[in-house]
């Protein structure tokens, strides 16, 4: 089937898809998949169903949005949080519940994680609440079932399983003391009334969304997050993303694999915090620099292999960009190291093996590499605002404002240049 901008359009409008972030053939499958279900016989005669069912509208988007995640995905962000929550409860003198927010929550991991971490640091029920949203209802109804097959069991220590979860059938059905934690409900976030009434959050977890927005969605998005978030609160985003904020005055908290920011610059101090429940994904759920989710729902695509023939050099960087996103590290930097060895040095390909190395814990190694990346492209934006959150993390903060700065005049110089 070709490619019909209509379905494009729809999907923009509704979720805020932007096409060129997982490809055309995303779609044109979903749309192919619900034609055939429908009966219809045309693209056409499914445009035209499409746009009198408001049930069909929901069955491509689920069809596009296929979620796939598991629990404690980036670890670093369970710990982290874990340590915040108690110094925010300390701040506010215990006075009331912290308030947790999970968007998208897809099929209900990342929000159970939070409340297993939280708990598992000694956190009473009474102390926190978490919200999950997401665009899916099946998505949700299944969270809400709270029923997990082995695939979201991931990584070498799983001992949390043992303590929050019970056998069945199967699968393992979440304990109703973790449940009982959870809120959840299906929401857009391109809905301006989604959680109006709503009191602030102290922590937002977003991660991978924004980068499947084109630039004004990610502007749109960016300020109903902030919206979202406490003046003081954090807001734990994807790998990928952070130059996003970075442009929108948002800052690291300057702890490593957080991947967690705050409308403040000074940094938290990185101490280790040891949060029982997440276990050591080898991978740091790889780096997903987004893990290829669909759109609201944190889904992984399939892996492909390597191909061991590959002479285009804008194909080889977007098949690199494709294995990093899945989490495919290994896979990924095997694929920086076949650019390098078979076309000029790229920019962007020392980028990808920044960001992968410091997804993997090698601070030095990553910064380095965006070393790289900036004396080829001196204003690249990603790694001017990767390596100042390394610079933070580590100490140096007048470094840091200095990368900053120079990503500040990047933007707006870019912005001036398209006016």
């Amino acid at each position: 089937m070709s490619h019909d901008p209509r379905f494009v359009a729809f999907l923009k409008e509704r979720i805020g898809l932007d096409v060129a972030s997982v490809g055309e053939a995303i779609i044109e499958r979903a749309v192919r998949q619900r034609t055939q279900a429908v009966n219809a016989q045309t693209p056409g005669e499914y445009w035209q169903h499409l746009q009198s069912s408001q049930d069909e509208q929901q069955a491509l988007i689920e069809a596009v949005i296929v979620p796939e995640t598991w629990f404690f995905r980036y670890p670093e962000s369970f710990a982290t949080l874990a340590r915040l929550a108690k110094a925010r409860l300390a701040e506010i003198k215990q006075m009331r519940a912290l308030r947790i927010l999970s968007l998208p929550c897809s099929t209900g991991e990342e929000p159970y994680s939070i409340a297993m971490a939280l708990l598992d640091a000694g956190l009473a029920p009474h102390q926190f609440k978490v919200q999950g949203v997401d665009v899916s209802p099946l998505s949700v109804e299944r969270a809400r079932r709270g029923v997990y097959g082995k695939n979201s069991f991931r990584g070498g220590d799983i001992a949390f399983r043992d303590r929050h979860f019970t056998e069945y059938g199967d699968g393992y059905h979440i304990a109703d003391r973790v449940r009982e934690q959870v809120r959840l409900q299906v929401g857009n976030l391109l809905d301006p009334t989604l959680l109006a009434n709503e009191a602030s959050y102290d922590f937002v977890f977003c991660r991978n969304l924004l980068i499947y927005f084109d630039q004004p969605t990610q502007k749109q998005v960016f300020e109903v997050l902030k919206g979202l978030t406490h003046v003081d609160g954090v807001l734990f985003i994807g790998p990928a993303e952070g130059s996003l904020l970075g442009r929108h005055g948002m800052r690291s908290i300057g702890v490593p694999q957080s991947f967690a920011f705050s409308r403040h610059a000074e940094p938290v101090k990185p101490e280790p915090v040891f949060v029982p429940s997440a276990a050591p994904v080898p991978q740091r759920s790889a780096a997903p620099i987004p893990s290829k989710p669909r759109p609201f729902s944190k889904a992984s695509a399939q892996v492909v292999p390597i191909k061991t023939v590959q002479t285009d050099a804008g194909d080889l960087l977007s098949r690199i960009a494709t294995l990093a996103n899945e989490g495919k590290s290994a896979e990924a930097r095997a694929a920086c190291e076949q650019y390098l060895s078979n076309h000029p040095p790229a920019a962007q390909v020392f980028y990808w093996l920044g960001l992968l190395s410091d997804v993997a814990g090698s601070a030095l190694e990553a910064q380095g590499y965006y070393r790289k990346a900036l004396y080829l492209e001196p204003q690249h934006p990603q790694a001017l605002m990767h390596l100042a959150a390394l610079l933070e993390s580590q100490g140096d903060s007048a470094g840091a404002r200095r990368l900053q700065a120079r990503a500040a005049r990047s933007e707006r110089a870019d912005s001036e240049s398209k006016r």
